[in-house]
């Protein structure tokens, strides 16, 4: 198995180094594929939509970043399996969190007809709980991570998706950004890996291996644009710290899970690829991903292992860490492209707001 190495290994062992000036702002982002009927019926998602809603407030009022703000958790909720009562009560769960819900989609053998009446949908179905975020002319926008990581038809195989101009379909219906790459060891992993960028309006995974860099003063021209969409990945590296019979290194792709829970290491190997806008490389966004809807990664995202995380973050002083939601990254994303200064703070709803 070639975990995706023949895509994105030269480019990472190719990659220029960033020294940005001080101070360093990281904004922490985790992005939920958040699936609770996950091998489970109504009742054991409502079960577990219930320790969420009974453990994730107490973890939001304990710690806090360099704002005074607690953790944030975006739920991307698979909206072809929309339930009222599922999705009633996490709306709930991120007013009283800050948290937020955006679109995951999972389709394949679809029609862009077919792929845009279901975002149409999604998106009607979360608006009638309050979710979801408007931009200054009051039009619905909305995060995005794809089922299967098969973003733009992007899998060799055409598997998982089957809507080969899917970019502009999504930028059409109001997507503001998508995050789903890395999917590294998925073979529908890009050739352009930790850099910010817009997936251009090509067929199938050219979209994603020829994106263009964000980069600071060309962030109105790009906003203008319906056939390019933002794409803001997690890390993707070699994790030398990690390694497999204590000689070769693991990767590290972003992914939190039981087994593999977020460290302070994990954070400062991501902080070294310098994920960014071009120009603004003070400016570091780590994006993690995780499958909060099953036990075995949310006992680890509830449990002891995030508390330690959180625990050891508050005790790094001369860390600015900043908890966000996607659309806070994607809103950071935009003001470091028009070259925003001062307080990071200052511009989480810089362009789409709750």
């Amino acid at each position: 198995m070639l975990r995706a190495f023949d895509k994105w290994l030269i480019p990472y062992l190719c990659r220029q180094r960033s020294h940005p000036r001080k101070p360093i702002h990281v904004f922490i982002a985790v992005c939920d594929h958040f699936e609770p009927l996950h091998a489970s019926n109504k009742e054991g998602a409502i079960g577990r939509l219930k320790s969420w809603r009974t453990r994730f407030p107490e973890m939001v009022e304990k710690y806090h970043d360099s704002d005074g703000k607690g953790p944030k958790h975006t739920f991307f909720y698979p909206t072809e399996q929309y339930d009222s009562d599922l999705i009633g009560p996490l709306a709930e769960l991120c007013d009283k969190t800050g948290s937020e819900v955006e679109i995951h989609l999972h389709h394949k053998n679809d029609s862009p007809a077919g792929v845009e009446a279901a975002l149409e949908k999604g998106k009607d179905d979360l608006l009638r709980h309050g979710l979801l975020s408007r931009d200054a002319e009051g039009a619905v926008r909305y995060g995005f991570i794809h089922g299967n990581w098969a973003l733009n038809n992007s899998h060799p195989k055409g598997e998982g998706c089957g809507v080969d101009h899917e970019i502009p379909i999504l930028r059409q219906t109001g997507c503001y950004a998508d995050f789903t790459m890395p999917s590294a060891p998925s073979s529908t992993q890009s050739r352009v890996i930790n850099r910010i960028g817009y997936a251009q309006d090509l067929k199938g995974r050219l979209a994603l291996d020829r994106a263009e860099n964000a980069k600071v003063n060309a962030s109105i021209r790009r906003r203008e644009n319906t056939d390019e969409l933002l794409m803001i990945p997690g890390p993707l590296a070699l994790n030398w710290r990690k390694r497999k019979w204590g000689v070769i290194p693991k990767i590290e792709n972003g992914d939190i899970t039981g087994a593999n829970p977020p460290t302070l290491s994990r954070l400062h190997l991501a902080k070294k690829l310098g994920i960014s806008v071009t120009g603004k490389p003070e400016w570091v966004f780590v994006k993690w991903h995780t499958h909060g809807g099953i036990e075995r990664n949310f006992e680890m995202l509830l449990g002891e292992p995030m508390h330690r995380f959180h625990e050891s973050l508050g005790g790094c002083k001369d860390l600015n860490f900043h908890y966000v939601t996607a659309r806070e990254m994607a809103n950071l994303a935009h003001a470091a492209e028009d070259g925003c200064e001062g307080n990071p703070d200052n511009f989480r709803d810089y362009c789409f707001r709750r």
